[in-house]
């Protein structure tokens, strides 16, 4: 049961932003759909989910509790995110398809409000998968796997990827 305090944030951002569950069902379905449909990222994806619509829902949760505080969502997306085969280019390619939906979907305030979470969501990903791979990146330093370590398209080489 979210506290007193949880609830008037939750109000405030709805207030400020029209985010609502409806939006963040339309948003992650949205986005979702364009993963599954992308050359880089759907593969990583399809090794990890068989049943999507179990996966939505659990997506609609994660971005409930982010974008309004709700604070429904209960797992841990570092451990689920530190065995896959990922870098930058995916990071940057999630973050792509991520603004493009977001952007597409929303109203401009709630856009701007997914998009700048969903920035640091990525950035804290990439930086926790970097350590768990041993790689201590600087400041603006980006995670950088040679091809053979991630997972690319077929026949794509390091320039084919964003």
């Amino acid at each position: 049961m979210p506290t007193e305090r949880q609830s008037q944030i939750t109000a405030s951002i709805v207030e400020q932003t029209g985010i609502d569950d409806a939006m963040i069902d339309r948003l992650v379905r949205t986005f979702y759909g364009k993963v599954r449909a992308d050359a880089l990222l759907a593969p990583v994806f399809d090794q990890r989910i068989a049943d999507w619509e179990p996966h939505l829902r659990r997506m609609c949760e994660f971005w409930s509790s982010v974008a309004l505080m709700t604070g429904i969502y209960h797992g841990s997306p570092m451990q689920k995110h530190l065995p896959l085969a990922v870098d930058s280019r995916h990071f940057d390619r999630w973050l792509q398809l991520f603004e493009e939906t977001a952007t597409e979907v929303c109203p401009p305030a709630a856009a701007a409000h997914f998009i700048e979470r969903a920035q640091r969501i990525a950035q804290s990903l990439e930086i926790g998968i970097a350590i768990q791979s041993g790689v201590l990146l600087a400041k603006g330093e980006r995670l950088r796997r040679p091809d053979s370590q991630v997972l690319l398209p077929a026949g794509s080489q390091a320039d084919a990827a964003p």
